[in-house]
């Protein structure tokens, strides 16, 4: 492996350049493993549909594989072998279908924290920063924000590398960024 950790955790805000971050240093560090996309969006529209669509194609033209897995993302991880690198993306609406599953979100978040730390495959998470903004007026979104940022922290802990992407650009919290990803 050429210099990509175990575990890599990208956070930024929405639309700030992560995932395609993430994608760029997998494909500059990554040539000798299979790339695996795990995904964690789910089509409640046609809006988001079509983008799932678009994503797929552009993905499968890259040579990943995606594995489309909303909720059980420790069953995808635990399938999982050393001669993979895997892009989790995103942790945010992983958690936020485990809200609507009406899910115990600190033991699934625990969970999860376990199988990304014994995961064999190199992984990356994508997952958003929703602390920076105003307390939501709502008990649900404050109880979705405390829950994100937990889990954000708890996956940070863990990881060899955190890197925050803002407008495209990383910033290493933890770690050193491999050689020729920048």
């Amino acid at each position: 492996m050429a210099g990509l950790p175990s575990l890599t955790i990208m956070l930024g805000g929405a639309a700030s350049g992560k995932s395609a971050f993430a994608e760029r240093a997998i494909v500059k560090t990554c040539s000798d493993k299979a790339k695996i996309y795990i995904a964690t969006a789910q089509a409640f529209d046609d809006e988001m549909q079509a983008k799932i669509s678009d994503h797929r194609q552009a993905r499968a033209a890259d040579g990943w594989t995606t594995v489309e897995e909303p909720l059980r993302l420790t069953a995808a991880l635990e399938h999982a072998s050393k001669d993979q690198v895997i892009l989790l993306d995103c942790a945010t609406l992983w958690l936020t279908n485990q809200l609507l599953a009406g899910a115990d979100l600190h033991a699934e978040s625990e969970k999860l924290i376990r199988a990304l730390a014994t995961c064999p495959a190199h992984v990356i998470v994508v997952t958003n920063e929703v602390g920076q903004g105003i307390v939501p007026e709502h008990a649900m979104s404050r109880q979705f924000r405390e829950a994100q940022g937990k889990l954000n922290q708890g996956i940070a802990r863990e990881a060899q590398l955190v890197v925050q992407v803002i407008a495209g650009l990383p910033l290493v919290l933890k770690g050193a960024l491999p050689e020729g990803v920048s």
